[in-house]
């Protein structure tokens, strides 16, 4: 961290009445954030977000071509926020206001890039897991936040706490750009692959008509990072305020697939086709209103869309970026994408996958 950053924080904190708080640095994850738990002389214990906007690419305005969103580069393609405090802080004030529990938002500085958030605590739903929690409650809690998002019609624009930011859809750019970063980083993490032009537009064409329909059927609110990673249980709140949120930011309108596949295509971590049976009857039975054998194949496809995202992202975190750490997941994410390619859709993935990935290759 850059002396001039630490001087920007301090000047954050004392505006905020933090400027005595003790400082203690929290473990990072793959994004550009930084964190710190921040304890107060009453013992109290608050988050200071870091995300400085110079750090990542634009993000998409509303209104760009494809064009301008991919002269902006990927964070406009894909309609990611850039890390922006300002949409974390719209975002948190919209799942508050839908009754969740996202943190409360006690200071912000969305321009410099802080926030100072509730504290909700260390129990998040990975490390409960393991320490041999029963992961039955937390995943059934989890299921009733979907279907408590997914119920709500979300606006065009959220606000909250001064801040202002656009749920954009999850369109067919931001979609292609998901699936197509698959092709483009594989090869470079595995020396096993050469995909051929002819290949690829093969991939592409496969993916089309499901990026055409996929946006056309965005209609919630998307928190589009859900998973154990994400979640922190909060037991000595009731019903779906049981479960805490963290890294929204990048919320976009989207099928509700997506964050279904996010839970239950979880990289980090084993999700058993018993509990994803579970989790998905349990949300198709509190939304009676939606056809089951259409939902399913929905899930199926975009969850194969999602996979491949997934996996795409992690040979780039690997090839480009030095980090060893993502081959370990890579077995885990072969396997959710064999269970997505049981159901026929999408038609002609499966034997993409034959002609192209050799086993050896997907490891």
């Amino acid at each position: 961290m850059s002396f001039e950053r630490e001087i920007l924080k301090r000047d954050f904190l004392r505006t905020a009445g933090l400027a005595d708080a003790r400082r203690d640095a929290m473990q990072g994850d793959a994004s550009t954030r930084a964190y710190e738990r921040l304890f107060r002389a009453d013992g109290a214990s608050l988050i200071l977000m870091d995300q400085s906007p110079s750090v990542e690419t634009q993000p998409c305005p509303p209104g760009a071509t494809d064009r301008e969103r991919e002269a902006l580069g990927y964070n406009a393609c894909a309609r990611l926020a850039a890390g922006r405090v300002d949409a974390f802080v719209a975002c948190a004030g919209y799942l508050r206001a839908c009754g969740l529990s996202a943190p409360g938002v006690i200071a912000s500085d969305p321009r410099a890039g802080f926030a100072v958030l509730e504290d909700l605590g260390d129990d998040l739903y990975a490390r409960l897991i393991e320490r041999g929690a029963d992961e039955t409650p937390l995943y059934e809690a989890a299921t009733d936040v979907l279907v408590a998002m997914h119920e709500q019609t979300p606006p065009d624009i959220l606000t909250a706490e001064g801040a202002s930011w656009p749920l954009l859809t999850y369109d067919v750019l931001a979609l292609r750009t998901a699936t197509d970063i698959f092709v483009e980083w594989l090869p470079k993490y595995s020396r096993a692959l050469d995909f051929s032009s002819g290949a690829i537009a093969d991939w592409q064409d496969l993916w089309a008509p499901i990026h055409r329909w996929a946006a056309e059927e965005a209609r919630v609110f998307c928190h589009r990072d859900y998973h154990a990673e994400n979640l922190i249980w909060l037991p000595d709140r009731a019903g779906t305020l049981r479960v805490g949120l963290l890294d929204f930011q990048d919320a976009v309108r989207a099928h509700p697939a997506w964050d279904l596949s996010m839970l239950l295509h979880d990289a980090r971590r084993a999700v058993s086709p018993e509990r994803e049976a579970a989790v998905l009857a349990r949300y198709l039975m509190r939304r009676p209103d939606i056809d089951e054998g259409q939902f399913m194949a929905d899930f199926h496809a975009l969850g194969a869309a999602n996979i491949v995202r997934i996996i795409g992202i992690f040979a780039r975190l690997v090839a480009r970026d030095g980090k060893p750490r993502y081959r370990a997941f890579m077995p885990r994410l072969w396997r959710y994408l064999d269970r997505c390619l049981i159901d026929p859709a999408p038609p002609g993935l499966r034997d993409w996958m034959s002609r192209h990935v050799p086993p050896e290759a997907r490891a």
